[in-house]
């Protein structure tokens, strides 16, 4: 419980029964749209639609309605760029009343030579505009399969998506404002309000080390798919920071400090986005001083096709992405029989880097009958997805196989 009473996605108690591997459609649907009517602290042009859908948003389900949060269905990102409307909504606090760009102003300052202040147009017309295919992850991806349960959004597998973003790039800028030698750290601020109505308090404030900051793919955006961004994800403007926890993204964006320290902003200090420096029991109480801040994401991959629960033929094709945080996949392999073999699918490289790759592969069974279908991917210094992960306090960090069950017919 939050200490003004109001809880947290973070806070809430574990209600949820956890969910198998396989057939988990509609989380949190029922209860999200239960709570929809006076109590939503959102604007209208915002607000969830009626029957429980979000407006500019098809097919995904709803975790949380205060903060808005929903997730893809594996099936619903097939595609190799994300569409706008299939992009996962991350929320920490309450969108903003504005987030039309006309007026909207990016302060630069902290430790630089010159602090800026920046519009939109400042942006296009004083830097390079480039457009870029990134994957943004949820550190909390997968936390609905963590046994005994983590509190906050049961997120399954659909918090991962790859739009093409277009911006400036975050070191331009930061090189233009001057950086000073005694810089570590990047702080974050954005427009959205704390939950409990307060303006003295921030949902959400991160930051990343300025070595991540000063990388080549890490983007201020203000388009998604060649499109102005949508409300609930950072309109009209937000960072991207491919390949570490989504929470680095800063939505609403309108403030990057420059720090000779690491960032102490909201949801910095552990256990937020942290896991344990050693390995620790399921269950486990570990002192907040032992816990370390996520930086990359591991290694992960997703099946795409067939959908979970579909009926297929004895020969069909298996398709989906795969990501490695800060690295590339190097392989990617299918199993039909639990793991007892394994077939290497065809895999494309990545389209820039911090973009998902693409892989495929056919598969035939033996006869009819239940089968499912286990993917694993293996990243540029050789680690390999595992078939479980440790357990941490917070449910960061899944990236076990994901698995689809199929019902096959042979000819």
């Amino acid at each position: 419980m939050a200490k003004d009473g109001i809880d947290t996605p973070e806070d809430l108690p574990q209600s949820m029964k956890r969910r198998s591997f396989l057939g988990v459609t509609g989380l949190g649907l029922a209860s999200g749209i239960l709570g929809l009517g006076a109590s939503l602290q959102m604007t209208s042009t915002r607000a969830l639609a009626q029957g429980g859908a979000l407006e500019g948003k098809d097919g995904l389900d709803l975790l949380n309605d205060r903060p808005v949060n929903a997730q893809t269905p594996a099936h619903l990102l097939d595609d190799a760029i994300t569409p706008i409307d299939r992009h996962f909504v991350r929320n920490n606090g309450v969108v903003p009343d504005d987030t039309s760009a006309e007026g909207w102003m990016l302060t630069v300052d902290g430790l630089v030579d010159q602090p800026m202040e920046l519009s939109i147009d400042d942006l296009r017309d004083q830097f390079e505009v480039v457009t870029m295919a990134l994957a943004l992850e949820c550190g909390g991806n997968g936390r609905a399969m963590f046994d005994p349960p983590a509190s906050g959004n049961q997120w399954t597998y659909g918090a991962i998506a790859c739009s093409e973003w277009t911006g400036v790039r975050l070191r331009d800028v930061l090189e233009a404002a001057g950086v000073h030698e005694s810089v570590v750290y990047t702080g974050h601020y954005g427009a959205d309000g704390h939950l409990s109505g307060d303006p003295e308090r921030s949902p959400l404030s991160r930051g990343v080390p300025i070595d991540k900051a000063m990388t080549d793919n890490v983007l201020i955006a203000f388009e998604m798919n060649g499109e102005p961004l949508h409300p609930l994800n950072g309109a009209p403007l937000r960072l991207v920071v491919p390949g570490w926890p989504g929470s680095c993204s800063q939505k609403w964006l309108t403030r990057i400090e420059l720090r000779d320290q690491k960032h102490d902003g909201t949801k910095m200090a552990a256990p937020s986005y942290s896991v344990p420096s050693y390995p620790v029991a399921p269950g486990t109480d570990v002192p907040l001083e032992d816990f370390e801040t996520i930086h990359a994401m591991p290694v992960k991959s997703l099946i795409t096709h067939p959908q979970d629960g579909a009926d297929v033929g004895s020969e069909f094709e298996v398709r989906g992405h795969a990501w490695a945080g800060d690295r590339t996949v190097q392989k990617m392999e299918v199993s039909s029989d639990h793991g007892e073999s394994w077939q290497e699918a065809d895999l494309d490289d990545p389209v820039n880097d911090g973009a998902w790759q693409n892989w495929r592969t056919t598969v035939t069974v033996p006869q009819s009958g239940y089968y499912e279908i286990w993917a694993r991917a293996t990243d540029s210094e050789g680690v390999m997805q595992p078939f479980a992960i440790k357990w941490n306090p917070k449910g960061y960090l899944n990236n076990s196989f994901h698995k689809v069950a199929v019902q096959a017919e042979a000819a």
